[in-house]
């Protein structure tokens, strides 16, 4: 049994405290590198000469490209990052929109052609097809269609 034995405290408290530490600011390094390469490509106004040119200064001389490119155009960063932020935010808002059906009351011309269709039928009266027509031209509509071709009896 000659092999030593490493037990806990052959580690110090203060050692894993430093070792967390530089962890921790190498994940967030590599956090920030990448946000620094997205937001590169991201850019509309950088050709692609200056593109290619930031992407392999960040990429070969990594700490510095890194520094460099915080402190030349970190404050763009976040306009950037803001305005992409709101351009995703008007498309869900759009899909939303599209896909719930925006304007969900019909067009005077759906109405009225919808009210035809049910007075060919005979689903309506003559009277019943004037009066919902009324209500359609004077803009005085119900909230859902289905109202104008209820009868009271």
């Amino acid at each position: 049994m000659d092999t030593p034995t490493y037990l806990a405290y052959d580690y110090p408290l203060l050692s894993m405290f430093w070792t967390m530490l530089w962890l921790f600011l190498w994940i967030l390094w590599f956090i920030l590198l990448f946000r620094i390469i997205g937001d590169i490509f991201r850019d509309d106004t950088m050709n692609g000469w200056g593109k290619g040119g930031w992407l392999a200064f960040v990429i070969l001389l990594p700490f510095l490209g890194v520094l460099v490119y915080v402190i030349a155009r970190g404050k763009a960063m976040g306009g950037r990052e803001i305005e992409h932020a709101r351009k995703k935010q008007q498309a869900f808002d759009a899909y939303v929109r599209e896909t719930a059906g925006g304007d969900s009351r019909p067009s005077r011309a759906e109405e009225l052609g919808r009210l035809a269709e049910l007075r060919t039928r005979g689903d309506i009266s003559e009277e019943e097809f004037q009066r919902a027509k009324g209500l359609v031209l004077n803009d005085d509509r119900p909230s859902t269609p289905a109202d104008t071709t209820t009868t009271g009896g």
